[in-house]
């Protein structure tokens, strides 16, 4: 096996699956599949003993959940983990929660639409983006994650969620319009950025690379934490001030214009940049139908997607920022816009939000609080 290789531990309670995923990913240059393990205590002592670059971790097992689990790991051994969880309802709250506990990235199991082959695909890209992928803490030493160290101890009580603020009590149809696209770490820049806005920010569009059910859940946690009314985009909603619309997993979202209205167009189809939805489909599209009355961001993920279109946007007399490579967890997609000439600045994650109000302030009809 290479020495580049980067080595990966499964983490399942399926014996069908571990084999079949250890089968299925062996097959591919650039992964040595290290050990399997049916749950969190094995999975421990394989840690300790192998010292994996990668962990794929299902988050329901016996003895202990996947959560509990990744929240103990990322405190005593921090280390990119990729959690596969059911594409339900469930599984949706499930894989919010697991980047919220430090995952890096959260897929789908196979099963239905998604087959084994596909998902192995897409698990060997995550793999390899996951391994370089800039984890707080990581590197504390093998000894940190502690044998001595209880893992069925419980996690510390979640905070009581704060009340959400209230709306704007007169919808207004955006003037300016954000559009704002992420992959690998994009959650939880988003959250930092969406919560960063006022109430009466303009209609805000995103792309986050997640399957369905996924972006269900991921819109009702963002919209408890901002400002802002945050939702699963559904086709034909209206691009309006206070709102931020996130497209489905697995359909493409566009923007459309009625007169001085926008609104979100949602289609099937083909990937574009292998992403469904597609970063690069909604900026062609603030490009043509928004023009300079749009600011685009691209965020933290793998890849491409999304480059092309923000050199588009801004062609188009749009305000456009990449995030900088420090800030991102995997520095990819906001790479290539920068190669491409897209970004107008390269901006840290903790100042794009301020970077985009100070756009619409320009515009004195779009007062901002």
């Amino acid at each position: 096996m290479a020495h580049n290789s980067v080595k990966v531990l499964i983490v399942d309670d399926s014996a069908i699956v571990r084999k079949i995923l250890s089968a299925e990913l062996r097959r591919h240059r650039g992964i040595e599949i290290v050990g399997t393990a049916p749950d969190p205590y094995v999975a421990r002592n394989k840690i300790v003993a192998l010292n994996p670059d990668v962990l794929t971790l299902d988050v329901e097992m016996p003895r202990m959940d996947g959560i509990t689990f990744l929240r103990t790991l990322m405190k005593h051994h921090p280390m990119p983990v990729i959690v596969l969880s059911s594409l339900t309802p469930e599984g949706g709250r499930t894989a919010i929660e697991a980047l919220e506990a430090g995952a890096v990235e959260v897929m789908c199991k196979p099963g239905g639409a998604y087959t084994v082959g596909d998902v192995c695909t897409a698990l060997v890209e995550k793999i390899k983006a996951a391994s370089q992928a800039r984890i707080p803490g990581r590197g504390m030493g093998i000894a940190d994650l502690g044998l001595e160290t209880p893992l069925d101890s419980p996690p510390p009580p979640p905070s009581a969620p704060a009340k959400p603020p209230k709306r704007p009590s007169v919808v207004e149809t955006s003037n300016k319009i954000f559009a704002i696209g992420a992959s690998t770490g994009g959650v939880q820049a988003l959250a930092r950025i969406l919560s960063s806005l006022p109430a009466n920010a303009p209609g805000t569009l995103v792309v986050q690379h997640m399957p369905a059910h996924f972006t269900t859940s991921l819109a009702k946690r963002l919209d408890g934490e901002c400002s802002v009314q945050v939702k699963e985009a559904e086709n034909g909603d209206h691009v309006v001030t206070g709102r931020v619309l996130i497209a489905p997993g697995g359909l493409h979202m566009l923007l459309g214009r009625s007169g001085s209205s926008y609104y979100v167009i949602l289609k099937d189809g083909p990937p574009v940049c292998r992403q469904k939805p597609s970063v690069e489909v909604l900026f062609n599209s603030v490009a043509k139908y928004a023009g300079a009355n749009a600011a685009g961001a691209i965020l933290t993920g793998m890849g491409d997607d999304g480059a092309r279109g923000l050199l588009n946007m801004r062609q188009a007399g749009a305000h456009t920022l990449a995030q900088d490579e420090q800030s991102c967890v995997v520095f990819g997609m906001p790479k290539e816009a920068i190669a491409c000439g897209a970004a107008e600045d390269v901006v840290p994650l903790d100042k794009i939000a301020d970077r985009l109000i100070r756009f619409i302030k320009a515009d004195a009809r779009v007062p901002v609080a």
